[in-house]
């Protein structure tokens, strides 16, 4: 089984606005957006966290998994999911090793993910959600970092142009010739 990294940490909340604005005013993350989920009965709010994200779950009806924990347990964490290479291998091999699943064949969630739970029996009081996310095609993720390199490149750029100071440069009658910033209002003379 090859985890790569953690994806995210669910937090169970009984009022998303709130628990979001602390998140958000007191911790300072980012909001990146909010999500009705409507086939596991949750509204999602999303915190991206360096190359892992924090989830607020509010249950949307009274019935529903993510409901019947908050009603025992409290606000608190939910699950945690962790990324996997390849999640039906992972799968046979956590159930070889006597691995209770919840389940035990991959589901098909948002934007071509696959995932499935571990029953927090067999890890200690944890529920861990598995993930896999769906292949891009090879060379995508270089084409990505060059993307970036190259829009940090054209924002340094741009900015260095906006704060240099101005340059004097002569011109054929030995008079300089200011060149000012955008913006600048250049004396007439």
């Amino acid at each position: 089984m090859a985890v790569k990294r953690i994806d995210h940490i669910a937090i169970v909340v009984p009022d998303i606005d709130e628990a979001a604005a602390f998140y958000r005013d007191v911790l300072g993350l980012t909001l990146e957006r909010i999500e009705h989920v409507a086939e596991q009965e949750v509204v999602v709010a999303f915190f991206p966290t360096g190359d892992s994200e924090v989830e607020l779950l509010q249950p949307t009806t009274a019935d529903s998994g993510v409901a019947r924990f908050l009603e025992k347990r409290g606000p608190g964490i939910h699950h945690l999911c962790l990324e996997v290479e390849d999640i039906c291998r992972t799968l046979a091999d956590l159930k070889a090793r006597g691995v209770e699943l919840i389940n035990e064949e991959p589901l098909q969630g948002s934007g071509g993910k696959k995932m499935a739970f571990i029953h927090p029996r067999s890890t200690y009081g944890v529920l861990v959600e598995l993930y896999e996310l769906p292949r891009r095609p090879r060379g995508l993720d270089r084409l990505a970092l060059e993307v970036r390199a190259l829009r940090a490149g054209v924002s340094g750029f741009w900015e260095a142009l906006r704060t240099a100071p101005p340059i004097e440069q002569p011109n054929g009658n030995g008079k300089g010739i200011t060149l000012k910033a955008e913006g600048d209002i250049i004396p007439e003379g």
